[in-house]
């Protein structure tokens, strides 16, 4: 066993997320080998009270710092890396200009490898380290994603991008000598899925690009996977953009919304996540509630593109899960700190929705326990309870003279929280440790 001794957060299973946090300014994380090998929290609680019950433990001191539960990332594109920053009029244009230019060169495994490896070394050093991620429409995308992720043992998940009309050829889902593009793309998702999920921590997705994109036998055919393994996880985009929304309106009329179409083609259960949910109506929220989906909320891409704002009073209302994401590349950071940043605008944002504060707490909440909670691995990662994975960040609240400055003079747990939120970036992560097997 390890055991660390630092100032610790993290969060109550049993309160409301805004008042969720349970820190400890002097305190000992100890983590050991659970039944099956894997590195989990022993023990956590202030030092004074732990510090006894192992004497002989060999303690590792890190003073000033504070160790906190490692970022769950609900929602990224990883082949769009190199896309980030790129300047656009919205999200159709952005996605005909930069986006699908870039993702075809992930049928190439090479091009695939280098970038599998920037994006998983960039999480680490942003301090993320759960993520659901979409590859390319390429298997070589998917394969080069999960091998580099097995080495650093992280849990990841991802799926080969179901695509099988409107788009550039080289982005579409390619035919085989056996089978159109529709089936090869339903085999090649059942292969990978028989060949990566549950292995070590990898999950796979099924992972519809989004419904303008897929024609109905795609869909049709990601449903009934869907209902094949019911433990893999389900991503795609919904209600991202007004002429989004239009267009699979029109595209399938029959559907009562543009979230009821994946609902029509079973793709609505527990485990699946929907980037965006930005144009909902109480249908729509109380659908996303009573089939357990849950929301990627996305607030720097939503910013970037002028997509719009989460309405978080609506979600709350009706009671939906939801928990944050950084959706690089149409999101413009890695880190978990501009993210929960954004979120506060997009939660203060009171003009076309009801406005509201986001309590601190809360927001870390959605970059952690909340977005694990989404995943459904509550319990497993995203908090430092006893029995979840020991996947941590050490912060060093210092780290800039302004950082210093300001966390020096918080009062209390909100305003300690906050000045990171406002204040922090990739400086404030000085250690990403991953949970490992022995």
């Amino acid at each position: 066993m390890q055991a660390y001794r630092a100032a610790i957060l993290r969060f109550a299973t049993d309160r409301d997320p805004g008042q969720a946090a349970l820190y400890e300014q002097d305190g000992l994380l100890v983590v050991g080998p659970n039944a099956q090998g894997r590195q989990v929290v022993q023990a956590v609680g202030p030092w004074h009270a732990l510090r006894a019950r192992f004497p002989e433990l060999a303690v590792t001191h890190w003073p000033g710092r504070i160790v906190v539960p490692g970022f769950v990332d609900l929602h990224s594109h990883y082949p769009q890396t190199n896309v980030i920053g790129s300047p656009a009029e919205g999200l159709l244009p952005w996605l005909e200009n930069y986006t699908f230019p870039e993702e075809k060169r992930f049928a190439s495994p090479d091009h695939a490898a280098e970038a599998a490896q920037f994006f998983i070394a960039e999480l680490l050093r942003q301090g993320v380290t759960t993520a659901l991620t979409f590859a390319s429409s390429h298997p070589a995308s998917v394969q080069a994603f999960f091998s580099e992720a097995q080495k650093h043992r992280m849990r990841l998940i991802t799926g080969l991008c179901l695509m099988d009309r409107h788009a550039p050829p080289g982005v579409l889902n390619q035919p085989s000598a056996s089978a159109d593009a529709t089936e090869q793309s339903l085999l090649d998702t059942e292969a990978l899925i028989q060949q990566w999920h549950g292995v070590e921590r990898l999950g796979y997705a099924i992972t519809p690009r989004f419904a303008p994109t897929c024609t109905e036998a795609q869909l049709r055919g990601a449903g009934e996977l869907a209902a094949r393994y019911p433990q893999v996880w389900i991503q795609s985009h919904v209600a991202e953009n007004k002429a989004e929304i239009a267009w699979a309106r029109a595209l399938f009329p029959a559907s009562r919304s543009y979230l009821g179409t994946y609902a029509d083609f079973g793709l609505l259960r527990q485990r699946a996540v929907y980037a965006h949910c930005l144009h909902f109506d109480d249908d729509d929220r109380a659908l996303m509630r009573d089939t357990g989906a849950a929301a990627a909320v996305c607030p720097t891409s939503n910013l970037f593109l002028g997509s719009g704002f989460f309405d978080y009073a609506g979600a709350d209302r009706v009671g939906f899960q939801y928990g944050l994401a950084s959706d690089v590349g149409g999101g413009t950071s890695f880190s978990p700190f501009h993210t929960m940043l954004a979120a506060y605008y997009a939660g203060r944002e009171g003009q076309t929705k009801p406005g509201l504060s986001l309590r601190p707490q809360h927001m870390w909440w959605q970059h952690t326990a909340g977005a694990a909670q989404a995943l459904g691995l509550a319990g497993v990662v995203g908090n430092l309870q006893p029995g979840c994975e020991a996947d941590f960040v050490v912060l060093n609240p210092q780290a800039t003279p302004l950082l210093a400055r300001k966390t020096a003079a918080a009062a209390n747990l909100d305003e300690l929280l906050f000045s990171m939120i406002v204040l922090g970036d990739d400086r404030l992560v000085e250690q990403t440790v991953i949970s490992q097997a022995i």
